[in-house]
Order: structure tokens, then C-alpha cells, then sequence
């Protein structure tokens, strides 16, 4: 395992930018996976004061208290300003889930310096790693990918 997903994993205090007021986006099932894992989470989310009953922050900036790492969830083009926004918010661990991720995007975070996670899946990694996630990620150690 590469030492930006053991630091990223290491933090306790997570913000997830891409929660949803439906509830049916990956962002929503990470925020909730995370939090039965012992993880502090915090939603980000620029218009919903709360989703299922969690408050939601407009921004990065807005959190109270530092942030361990940013989990992204939205699709590539709005990734670039959350990598932007957790530079200056001093936020140096972020994960693009797949799908949030771009050539671009991770260009991005590279020249900002950040310590990005990029083609992995959150929940493979998170401890406790359970159910099919635990069996995704010994295939992986198997033969270096899904």
C-alpha cells in the first residue's frame, strides 16, 4: 500500500465533498461507511444546511477545526476548485474517488503539492476493510488490480 493511502487512512477527521440531498450518490454511502468506521466525517455540500440529519458545510474553510483528508465525489470538472480550496484551507491529504478524477484534475493537484490518492475506491481501504470491499482488495494484492 503507497504511503498517501496509509496517510490518508491514518486521519480520523474526514470531510466528504459530494454528499447529495437525495442520499443516492457514492458521496452519501462514503460519508455513512466512513462513519460506522470510527471516522469523524464531515458533508460538504455548497447549498444544503444538512443531509439525513448531519450538517453540511458550504466549503472547506467553513469546517470547524482542522481536517485530516478530503474525500471527493464529484465528477472532474468540479473537482479542480475542491483541490484549490483544501490547498489554501491547509488540507494537504485528498483522495479522488474514481469518477472524481481527470488528467487534468491530477495535474492540478500535483503543482498544488497536495498528497493525492487517485484509481482506488475509499472503502477498500478504510479500516475496518469488510464485506466485498475486504474481497476487492485481495484481488488487488493478488493481481494489482480489479
Amino acid at each position: 500500500m503507497d504511503q498517501a493511502v496509509l496517510d490518508f487512512v491514518g486521519g480520523r477527521r474526514i470531510a466528504v465533498v459530494g454528499v447529495s440531498r437525495s442520499g443516492r450518490k457514492f458521496g452519501n454511502i462514503a460519508y455513512t461507511e466512513l462513519e460506522a468506521r470510527g471516522y469523524q466525517v464531515f458533508a460538504v455540500h455548497p447549498e444544503a444546511q444538512e443531509i439525513s440529519g448531519a450538517p453540511c458545510y458550504p466549503n472547506l474553510a467553513a469546517l470547524q477545526g482542522k481536517v485530516d483528508g478530503v474525500l471527493v465525489t464529484v465528477p472532474p470538472q468540479k473537482a479542480a476548485p475542491v483541490l484549490r480550496e483544501a490547498a489554501a484551507a491547509g488540507i494537504r491529504n485528498v483522495w479522488l474517488q474514481q469518477g472524481a478524477e481527470s488528467a487534468e484534475t491530477v495535474a492540478a493537484g500535483r503543482e498544488l503539492g497536495l498528497n493525492l490518492v487517485t484509481g482506488k475506491c475509499i472503502l477498500m481501504y478504510a479500516q475496518p476493510v469488510r464485506g466485498f470491499h475486504a474481497l476487492h482488495r485481495g484481488f488487488v494484492k493478488l493481481f494489482g488490480k480489479l
